[in-house]
C-alpha cells in the first residue's frame, strides 16, 4: 500500500471512495453532544495508521466512541468489503471526499459506485493550486460543480464543497469562496464548512452560518493552536492544529450558531498531531461528548 499525502490525493484523483450511509438528521441524542448528532471522524486524521492496519484502526476509532467516519479513499478494497467491515465494527460513513480530476473524467462511474454503497454526500475535498489562481477559475469551477451536482441529484446523492483557507483570498475585493457560492445552485451544491480553515483565514464561521443557513449540511471540527496568525495561504503543519477544545476557537459559540443551519453530520479532523493521532482524536471526542450548550 502506497503512503498517502494530500499531494498524491490530488494528483492521483482516481481513488474510489466508500461509505455506508445511515440515518441523516438529528435523531441520535443518546450518542453524544453537541447538537444531538453522533460524533464523526474524518479518516485523514489517522491515514498513516490505516495504512498499517486498516481494520484494526477502524476498530480503535469505534472503541473511542465515534459512530461515523468520512472516507477519502477505499484503500484498494472492494465496496462490498468496506461495507461489511464498517457494518461489523458499528460505523457508518455518510459522506466521502473526491477531487476535481474525478469529476472531469469518469464521474458517472463514481456516482454509480457511490449509489451502490449508499453514499449520501459526495464532497469536493480540495482544489489544486492550478485550479484557483483567479476569480475566473472559481467561476469555471462553479460551472463544473453545477454540472456534477446535477448528475449527483439525479442519482439521489447530494454534492457538497469543503473549504480550506485559500478560498478566502480576495480578487479585486471579491473572495473566491463567495464567488463560488454565488455562482453555484444552492440545491446542487451544499456546504461542508471547515470551521478551522475559515477561522485561520481570518473570517468568522458564525457569520457564514448566519448567511448560508440551511445550505450548510456538513462541518469539519478542529482547533487552531495559539500563535498562528490569519492567512489565506494553505499551511498544514505540526504546530498549527490543536485537539478540539484545546485551541483558540470558541466551540460553544460555533455549535450554538450551527443549530440554525442545515447541519446533518460533523467530523473531527486534525491534519497533523503532536501526539499519536489516536490519542488526539480521543481528546477531541471527549471534549465534544461533554460539551454542553
Amino acid at each position: 500500500m502506497q503512503p498517502i499525502s494530500r499531494r498524491n490525493f490530488l494528483r492521483n484523483g482516481a481513488f474510489g471512495l466508500t461509505a455506508v450511509a445511515l440515518g441523516a438528521g438529528r435523531g441520535f441524542d443518546l450518542f453524544g453532544q453537541p447538537l444531538g448528532i453522533p460524533i464523526g471522524l474524518e479518516l485523514w486524521t489517522v491515514r498513516r495508521e490505516l495504512e498499517e492496519d486498516f481494520v484494526g484502526t477502524l476498530k480503535k476509532v469505534a472503541a473511542i466512541g465515534y459512530k461515523k467516519v468520512e472516507m477519502f479513499t477505499f484503500y484498494d478494497r472492494k465496496a462490498s468489503e468496506i461495507r461489511r467491515i464498517l457494518g461489523d465494527i458499528g460505523l457508518t460513513c455518510p459522506s466521502a471526499h473526491y477531487v476535481t480530476p474525478m469529476m472531469k473524467s469518469g464521474w458517472e462511474k463514481h456516482i454509480e459506485y457511490a449509489g451502490e454503497v449508499g453514499i449520501q454526500y459526495m464532497v469536493c475535498a480540495i482544489l489544486d493550486p492550478s485550479e484557483r489562481r483567479s476569480l475566473d477559475d472559481y467561476r469555471k469551477l462553479a460551472d463544473l460543480f453545477n454540472k456534477v451536482g446535477e448528475q449527483c441529484k439525479k442519482a439521489g446523492i447530494q454534492f457538497a464543497y469543503h473549504n480550506h483557507n485559500f478560498e478566502f483570498k480576495s480578487y479585486g475585493g471579491v473572495l473566491g469562496y463567495d464567488e463560488l457560492l454565488r455562482r453555484t445552485d444552492p440545491e446542487l451544491m451544499k456546504v461542508q464548512m471547515d470551521c478551522f480553515w475559515v477561522t485561520h483565514a481570518g473570517r468568522d464561521p458564525v457569520a457564514y452560518f448566519r448567511r448560508l443557513g440551511e445550505r450548510i449540511h456538513l462541518l469539519h471540527i478542529k482547533d487552531l493552536k495559539a500563535g498562528n496568525p490569519p492567512t489565506t495561504t494553505m499551511d498544514p503543519r505540526v504546530g498549527l492544529f490543536a485537539e478540539v477544545g484545546h485551541g483558540e476557537i470558541n466551540w460553544t459559540r460555533i455549535f450554538n450558531a450551527a443549530r440554525n443551519t442545515g447541519v446533518k453530520h460533523y467530523y473531527v479532523e486534525q491534519d497533523e498531531c503532536e501526539r499519536p493521532p489516536l490519542e488526539s482524536i480521543k481528546i477531541s471526542y471527549d471534549y465534544l461528548e461533554n460539551l454542553k450548550l
